[in-house]
């Protein structure tokens, strides 16, 4: 993968988490504050949990931070999938936002 190809796949991404939290905001009682500072969103919880999604443009990775731990994402087979095999990017998204949020919330690429 070339590196334009890698940022339009990433910015693809960080722009559906965006849309995903405003969706999610109208749509529920959940409240998530998404801050973009460059490459990299920050999910704010009413808790004031956080979750971080960004880029690592040398390695052509996606990195998020949750709770429950650091994950890394490479695209694979029209997917972001996981380095250490445990899964896709919005399904680990959506599983640990629902865990900081106390509800569930889905993130998808869609």
């Amino acid at each position: 993968m070339t590196d334009p190809e890698f940022m339009s796949l990433a910015e693809s991404l960080l722009k559906t988490i965006e849309l995903a939290c405003d969706r999610i905001n109208d749509e529920s009682d959940a409240d998530v504050d998404n801050q973009r500072v460059g490459s990299m969103i920050t999910l704010t919880f009413a808790n004031r949990s956080q979750i971080i999604v960004n880029l690592q443009k040398p390695l052509h990775e996606i990195w998020l931070a949750a709770k429950s731990g650091g994950y890394h994402y490479r695209w694979a087979d029209g997917l972001w999938q996981d380095t250490k095999g445990g899964g896709e990017f919005y399904a680990a998204l959506s599983a640990n936002a629902s865990l900081q949020a106390g509800e569930p919330l889905v993130f998808s690429p869609d």
